[in-house]
């Protein structure tokens, strides 16, 4: 990931850090045969928190290719927005 803020780069792997955390959480309660109402409220909660990250980079992308769209081709600055269209279908 290419960024020039080292205190969102911290961030997100803090984050991720906690979602790897909550990830083993439920990887115990399966282990512990806990009720599926428990375990599916924490699956919700890991892909809320995913979908977060999944957004952060999304808009450090979207942020970077567009302050350098003047080095770019009309054909390159298309390939690059259908990228980012591909990339927000997916996310949401």
């Amino acid at each position: 990931m290419k960024t020039n803020d080292d205190q969102i780069k911290e961030k997100l792997v803090h984050r991720l850090k906690r979602i790897e955390g909550q990830v083993r959480g439920v990887q115990t309660m399966v282990n512990e045969d806990r009720q599926c109402r428990e375990i599916l409220q924490q699956l919700t909660a890991i892909r809320s928190a995913v979908m977060s990250v999944s957004t952060v980079v999304l808009e450090n992308y979207m942020t970077d290719c567009l302050l350098n769209l003047d080095d770019k081709s009309v054909q390159e600055r298309q390939e690059l927005m259908d990228d980012m269209i591909k990339l927000i279908n997916k996310a949401s």
